[in-house]
C-alpha cells in the first residue's frame, strides 16, 4: 500500500517579519489583524479600502510628506514611529495649520524583529492620540535582507489652515523678534550618543515632541505671528539662514542667549560640532512683531514643549539673507549653513 506523503499546515506563528509578510496572502493579513489594527483601529481604517475617505472642516488644505530612516530606530527619548508621527503633526503645525489625518507607510527589512515592530506602531498610536490626529491609511512592504536598514517610515499628514493665518517664512520684517522655543541639539545628539562606538556618560534623551497643541494656542494669543519653522536637519543654524534668504532680511543673534543643556554641549565638543547645526525635533522658531513677543513667550513658557522659550535675536536690515551671531566674546561670527551632512540618519 502506498501512503501519499502528508502536506504539513503553513507556519503561521513567527518571531521576525517574514517576506511572506508583504506578499498580500494570509501572513500579510494576519499581520495587519494582529498587530496593526488593534492599535491604529479607527472608523477610516476599519474600513481596509484602498483610500481613506475624509472630511475636512472648512479653510485651506495643508499637506506634506516625510521619510524617517533613523538609526538606531529605538533611541533614548523615542523611536521612529513617534519620530515619524511626530515630525509630520509638527511640518504642518508650523505651517499654522491644525493636523486631522495622517497616513503611515512601511518599509520592512526581512528578519526584523515582531515584538519591536509592535512597539513603534504602539508608539505611532500613542502619539497620534496625544497629537489628536488619526492615522487613516498605511501600506507595508517588506525587502530582502540588506535591501533596508531594519525599517523606513513614510508618513504624509493632512492639516487645515483657518482663514486670516498668513504663515510664511518670506514674512519676516525688520525689527522682528527670534524666539526659540527651548534648548537646541538634544535629539542629534541623543541620536549620536546612542550608536555603537560611542559611550558617553550621559543624560542626554531626544526632545521629540508633537507641537500642535502649544502652536494653536499662539495663534489663538497672536494670529498674527508672522512665522514658525521647526529647526530638524540642519538645525537652528538652516532654519535661520533659511528665513533670512526667503524674506530677503538679516538676523542678528547673540550666542549668550542660546540654550544649550551641558550634556549636549559637552558632547558637540567631544565631536566638534556646533549645537546650532545639531538636528531637534520639538522646537520651534517663531518671527513675530516686537510688540507681540512678550505675549507669544507667555504662552509658549505655558506648555511642556516651550518653558525655556526665549529670544535669542532680531530681524535686521543689514546683511540680508545672512545670519551673524554676537558672540560671547564680544566678537560677531557669521552662522551659515552647514556644509555637508554632520550628523546622518537622525530623522
Amino acid at each position: 500500500m502506498t501512503i501519499a506523503p502528508l502536506c504539513p499546515a503553513p507556519i503561521m506563528q513567527h518571531e521576525t517579519v517574514q517576506m511572506a509578510h508583504g506578499a498580500g496572502g494570509r501572513l500579510s493579513q494576519a499581520l495587519m489583524q494582529r498587530l496593526f489594527m488593534p492599535h491604529l483601529h479607527n472608523p477610516f481604517l476599519d474600513l481596509l479600502d484602498d483610500q481613506a475617505k475624509l472630511d475636512l472642516p472648512p479653510g485651506r488644505v495643508a499637506f506634506t510628506t516625510d521619510s524617517y530612516v533613523v538609526s538606531p530606530v529605538f533611541f533614548p527619548g523615542g523611536n521612529i514611529g513617534e519620530l515619524a508621527v511626530n515630525g509630520t503633526v509638527n511640518d504642518l503645525a508650523v505651517g499654522g495649520a491644525r493636523p486631522i489625518y495622517l497616513s503611515a507607510g512601511f518599509v520592512i527589512e526581512e528578519g526584523f524583529s515582531l515584538a519591536e515592530l509592535e512597539t513603534i506602531v504602539k508608539s505611532m498610536a500613542e502619539a497620534a492620540r496625544k497629537a489628536g490626529v488619526m492615522i487613516v491609511a498605511g501600506d507595508t512592504k517588506v525587502v530582502g535582507k540588506g535591501q533596508c536598514d531594519r525599517i523606513f517610515i513614510n508618513t504624509s499628514g493632512i492639516g487645515v489652515i483657518s482663514e486670516g493665518l498668513k504663515l510664511s517664512c518670506c514674512n519676516l520684517q525688520p525689527g522682528d523678534s527670534i524666539i526659540l522655543s527651548g534648548t537646541v541639539g538634544d535629539h542629534g545628539m541623543a541620536i549620536m550618543t546612542s550608536r555603537e562606538g560611542l559611550s558617553f556618560q550621559s543624560r542626554i534623551t531626544s526632545d521629540c515632541g508633537a507641537l500642535n497643541g502649544m502652536t494653536a494656542a499662539m495663534l489663538e494669543a497672536v494670529p498674527t505671528i508672522h512665522a514658525m519653522r521647526d529647526p530638524t536637519r540642519g538645525g537652528v543654524a538652516a532654519t535661520l539662514n533659511e528665513l533670512a534668504v526667503s524674506s530677503g532680511v538679516g538676523i542678528a543673534i547673540n550666542e549668550t542667549a542660546i540654550p544649550v543643556k551641558e550634556d549636549v554641549r559637552g558632547a558637540c565638543e567631544l565631536l566638534g560640532i556646533d549645537p546650532l547645526h545639531v538636528a531637534n525635533e520639538g522646537k520651534l522658531v517663531v518671527a513675530v512683531a516686537p510688540a507681540d513677543a512678550s505675549k507669544v513667550l507667555e504662552v509658549m513658557r505655558s506648555s511642556e514643549h516651550g518653558r525655556d522659550a526665549v529670544i535669542i535675536g532680531t530681524v535686521v536690515v543689514d546683511h540680508p539673507g545672512m545670519v551673524v551671531m554676537n558672540t560671547a566674546f564680544g566678537s560677531r561670527r557669521i552662522i551659515d549653513l552647514p556644509l555637508g551632512e554632520q550628523l546622518p540618519r537622525i530623522c
